[in-house]
């Protein structure tokens, strides 16, 4: 009788703690968790995509030749060759203010153009005149002829043109470009004048 109050007893204890233990496991804090973010990435569909090829049409090639580097025929005459690079703005003269022996913009971009093109034609060498317009002393306008070629030449060997290609030389207001005195004439005389003189 002993035993089976024991064996009681002890079932009885077995019984009571598995009732108690759902009970402790709920009654515990639960552990606060971090929120998760799945991320789904789209997977292109691959069967529709390698269904399409893309075909490229040799037919209808727009380029029938081969294309060559075009050669610009110079005339072979001097005087047909200055009136052809001034035409063309390949050489272009630049222009000076009033009693200015100074570089302006458009003088300064005449020049680059200018020396463009005595860079794909070393072949050619070029004389720079200076020119006035008819005010001032017959000698004050030679000296300022001869600063503004020399600017010129300066600003043209600045930028890689071989000084022993070029040449200067004054004519003041000797050889007036326009004639009249006003200030339409004078602004095209006072400039400094390129002439391709020869090739080397």
């Amino acid at each position: 009788m002993k035993n089976t109050m024991m064996k009681s007893f002890t079932v009885g204890l077995i019984l009571i703690a598995m009732a108690l233990i759902p009970a402790c496991r709920s009654s515990r804090k639960a552990k606060p968790t971090t929120p998760t973010t799945t991320v789904t990435e789209t997977v292109p569909d691959v069967s529709a995509t390698a269904a399409t090829e893309t075909v490229v049409d040799t037919q209808t090639d727009f380029v029938r030749e081969d294309p060559r580097p075009t050669t610009e025929e110079l005339p072979t005459d001097l005087d047909a060759l200055n009136r052809y690079v001034q035409e063309r703005g390949h050489v272009r003269d630049a222009f000076f203010g009033y009693d200015e022996s100074a570089l302006s913009a458009d003088a300064q971009a005449a020049l680059t153009s200018s020396a463009n093109w005595l860079r794909s034609n070393p072949q050619y060498n070029l004389l720079i005149e200076g020119h006035t317009d008819e005010r001032g002393t017959e000698q004050y306008n030679l000296a300022l002829g001869d600063r503004r070629a020399n600017t010129a030449r300066q600003f043209l060997t600045a930028l890689g043109i071989d000084g022993n290609r070029l040449r200067t030389v004054s004519y003041g207001e000797e050889r007036p470009f326009a004639t009249g005195s006003n200030e339409s004439a004078w602004s095209q005389n006072r400039r400094a004048h390129l002439v391709i003189v020869g090739t080397r």
